[in-house]
């Protein structure tokens, strides 16, 4: 590392068990360690190089809570829109995105940005969670901001969910912005 960079991310949850099964079946994380002293606290990571990068809390009173809110990407209220959990290539985050729609996951949102392939979906809580992996940085390195003010909507249900093109769009290189791609709908915000 070479500047500040995101350790670790702490979540309150309703239900520790149904967030623990999410985060450890669904998502690929594993128990690492637990507090039980002052209060109910998990703590997992994704291998073991890490000391944890995610921990889960279970809130005192979760009957007092109101409802489990419906993520969006649009913000409705002030916190956490999304979490990003990268997978650290295409093939074991197509295997993820695999097993995530065989277990009955809703996926909210999917799309190609122009650094990411992303599928959207929220955790048991409503915390909004980007699955993804990063593209080759050939494709974005020579204009970030044009990446990220890229987005190709995908399906998010049927055979076409798990299709994914490896032609990536190349920012910064003289080339022209896709202008639309059949039944998919391209978005470039300027």
């Amino acid at each position: 590392m070479s500047g500040p960079h995101i350790n670790h991310l702490v979540l309150n949850v309703r239900d520790i068990e149904a967030s623990h099964r999410f985060y450890t079946e669904m998502l690929g994380f594993e128990q690492c360690g637990e507090l039980t002293h002052t209060m109910t606290m998990r703590f997992y990571r994704g291998s073991e190089d890490t000391h944890h990068d995610l921990a889960l809390v279970q809130v005192a009173d979760p009957a007092s809570l109101p409802p489990v809110p419906d993520w969006s990407m649009e913000p409705a209220e002030v916190g956490v829109n999304h979490i990003a959990i990268g997978y650290p290539d295409r093939e074991s985050w197509l295997e993820r995105i695999r097993h995530l729609k065989e277990n009955g996951v809703e996926f909210k949102v999917r799309g190609n940005h122009g650094m990411t392939h992303s599928a959207y979906i929220a955790d048991p809580d409503g915390y909004g969670l980007e699955v993804l992996y990063n593209v080759p940085s050939e494709a974005w390195k020579d204009d970030v901001d044009a990446a990220l003010n890229y987005f190709e909507y995908l399906p998010v249900d049927g055979d076409d969910v798990f299709e994914d093109r490896t032609d990536y769009q190349r920012f910064g290189t003289g080339e022209p912005a896709p202008v639309g791609i059949p039944d998919k709908l391209v978005v470039r915000i300027d």
